[in-house]
């Protein structure tokens, strides 16, 4: 089945996870690719799976697999996997085989539907309040992930952590992320890996991210919500925004905010010789159409004139990119991604 993925013509997969006992590739070895030569065939993506039910029970999922080809047709280049590993782990932080035969299906759907994949561990609240508690955790996690996907292509990604924050402070965060790159690279030493800075992924914080000099397989990646007055209005997850409401955006000024904000981050990259990735932006599903348009669409093209790639804040659940209930995109936050 697996050389039907990676051979010349592909037949359709089952929907079934595959029982494989190790992620192979053998018609299309793993070899090294330019991190900057990746940010260009990543391009448009967009996140999915996190809250999918899938991961606990594949006859629930939401997410089907027909939604691989409908993302690439929608003009998007890569997904990212947003994986809560760690409520999948046994006593000894290993994963089980479910699990894996779950991230299987999406990985190989998605490199057969000519996208190229980001798998993110996302468990950044775990991760910011207990980091003492979660660094055997992450170490387990691309311990055994990274054996798995080493022979995966080049299309295959590793981002090590998603959003670290809170007591998982730049100096904590530093520490880990050496630790977790250094068992990837037993494994894979030149597969490009995604790495941001600490405060949530804060664009403020790059000059406090610490990569290792010789390591030049590194994507950087930052995310992007300001302000969170209008991106998070209504959103019962944040306190500062919950009770907010009609906060609209699309002044002159927001505009040039996020040029000025975005053009900080591309002197960085320049200066440090690191392409970037933005790896979210939205604005939440309670804010105004027309303003979260415009919004949407600022960032993206932005992003773009500065050769960035991006990935969009989410398929499903919420800031919703694909009704599920309709079947369909949401018109205007998709013509605001892809116009």
């Amino acid at each position: 089945m697996l050389e039907e993925v990676f051979g010349g013509s592909l037949r359709r997969l089952s929907r079934a996870p595959l029982a494989v006992a190790r992620f192979t590739a053998r018609r299309q070895p793993f070899t090294p690719l330019d991190p900057f030569d990746q940010i260009t065939k990543m391009g448009r993506g967009v996140n999915i799976l996190g809250y999918d039910p899938i991961w606990d029970d594949f006859r629930r999922a939401r997410f089907q697999q027909r939604h691989f080809r409908l993302i690439h047709e929608g003009g998007f280049h890569t997904v990212r996997i947003n994986l809560h590993a760690f409520r999948h782990m046994n006593d000894a932080n290993r994963l089980n085989a479910a699990w894996f035969r779950t991230l299987d299906w999406a990985v190989q759907n998605a490199l057969a539907n000519n996208l190229q994949v980001i798998l993110d561990e996302h468990d950044f609240r775990a991760c910011g309040t207990d980091p003492d508690g979660c660094k055997p955790k992450l170490l387990a996690f691309w311990e055994q992930v990274a054996e798995r996907y080493k022979d995966a292509p080049n299309g295959v990604v590793f981002e090590l952590l998603n959003e670290p924050n809170t007591q998982l402070t730049p100096e904590a965060w530093n520490a880990l992320m050496k630790d977790a790159l250094a068992i990837v690279r037993k494994t894979n030493p030149r597969r490009n890996v995604v790495i941001g800075p600490a405060s949530e992924n804060d664009i403020h914080f790059l000059d406090q991210l610490q990569l290792p000099a010789d390591d030049r397989n590194i994507i950087v990646t930052v995310h992007y919500y300001l302000p969170m007055e209008f991106t998070h209005q209504g959103a019962n997850w944040c306190p500062a925004t919950t009770s907010l409401s009609g906060v609209k955006w699309g002044t002159d000024q927001e505009e040039r905010r996020i040029e000025e904000d975005f053009d900080a981050v591309q002197q960085w990259s320049k200066n440090e010789k690191r392409p970037v990735l933005l790896g979210e932006f939205g604005a939440y599903d309670k804010g105004d159409m027309d303003s979260r348009f415009r919004y949407i669409s600022c960032i993206a093209r932005a992003a773009e004139r500065f050769g960035w790639a991006w990935t969009y804040w989410q398929f499903d659940s919420d800031f919703v990119l694909w009704d599920m209930a309709r079947d369909a995109w949401v018109q205007p936050i998709w013509k605001a991604l892809v116009p």
